[in-house]
């Protein structure tokens, strides 16, 4: 509302009131605004009524968005599950935030994370080299494969989750939650991958990660030599390399943080990080994946059919590098 309309607002109260005097002519010379601005304004209410509804409907279907799959989103992620409607809604980011901040609707930020990278535990002199200097999307689904470790407090203690994400498609291809830190359910999320994809990867697929006690274990190297996976370490105490799968752990705490307070056995905490896994290969709908979740954006990129019956059909993302340069050239700073 701007101040012009603020102000005739004041005025029509203030005539209804039983005990006013002053006329309209009064009231608005005293308010500085012009008596026919008023009467413009006051014949404008049916109108303004309109589009007060039309916000109020729109709203509807904001908050609709924003509650779908039982995740918070921001404007974004509601213009993004509007689209994944039926029939889809195609709704103008800007009214999109305009309505959230008019109703008061708002998505919680992300924080900082206050644990520090347990990379740092333990180190050994087996560091492979950084084979992809932050090119995590230039190869195509499936050559580049991120993983990594993070801790999920509860009831007092922590579990760990070890997860696999593809850098192109955003994927989690295989994840891995534990009660310890035991180096064998890193092992085990390598396992679970190559029980599910192995007919997608490919002979140049790289397991990309940080220098941590997990990653540079003779167990570790070795399940990747015997899977014929390449190995690729990020440059010591720089999250930048492996910055996708930091990304994920942020926005997947945020949106589970919660449900984790609830928890009370390790049991609760797995069934909450199902359902998240699910909900965000499926249904967490990404801007930057042609607005599609990771799973359908795999299946765009593998068909090139869009599944969205929307205008302005994305084009298909163009692969820059073949798949036998990746990893040729080696980042000297990481020896």
């Amino acid at each position: 509302m701007n101040d012009s309309s603020y102000v005739f607002k004041i005025i029509f109260h203030t005539l209804q009131q039983s005990d006013n005097s002053l006329s309209v002519s009064s009231l608005c010379s005293i308010s500085g605004v012009s008596r026919s601005g008023y009467y413009a304004w006051l014949k404008a209410a049916p109108t303004r009524e309109k589009l007060e509804q039309q916000d109020r409907d729109d709203f509807e279907l904001i908050l609709a968005a924003y509650k779908m799959h039982g995740y918070s989103k921001g404007a974004k992620g509601i213009y993004m599950a509007l689209l994944h409607m039926k029939p889809p809604i195609i709704m103008n980011l800007k009214k999109i935030r305009r309505l959230m901040d008019k109703f008061n609707l708002s998505c919680p930020y992300r924080k900082a994370n206050p644990y520090r990278r347990m990379a740092k535990a333990l180190k050994t002199s087996k560091v492979a080299d950084n084979l992809l200097n932050r090119e995590f999307e230039s190869y195509g689904p499936r050559m580049v494969l991120l993983t990594d470790i993070t801790y999920l407090p509860y009831s007092g203690t922590f579990a760990y989750l070890s997860t696999i994400l593809d850098a192109f498609t955003k994927q989690i291809l295989s994840y891995v939650l534990s009660p310890s830190l035991e180096v064998d359910f890193v092992l085990k999320t390598v396992n679970k991958l190559i029980t599910d994809h192995s007919v997608s990867l490919h002979a140049e697929t790289i397991i990309h990660s940080d220098q941590g006690c997990h990653y540079t274990s003779h167990k570790f190297i070795s399940i990747l030599y015997d899977k014929k996976l390449r190995q690729s370490m990020s440059r010591r105490g720089n999250c930048w390399d492996n910055a996708p799968q930091e990304s994920f752990f942020g926005h997947m705490k945020d949106h589970i943080k919660s449900e984790l307070d609830a928890c009370i056995v390790f049991n609760d905490v797995l069934t909450v990080i199902d359902n998240y896994m699910d909900y965000y290969n499926k249904r967490r709908y990404q801007w930057n994946l042609a607005k599609l979740s990771p799973n359908e954006y795999y299946q765009f990129v593998m068909t090139g059919n869009y599944p969205l019956n929307v205008p302005n059909v994305p084009e298909l993302p163009e692969i820059t590098k073949e798949p036998a340069q990746l990893g040729t050239k080696t980042d000297t700073n990481n020896k």
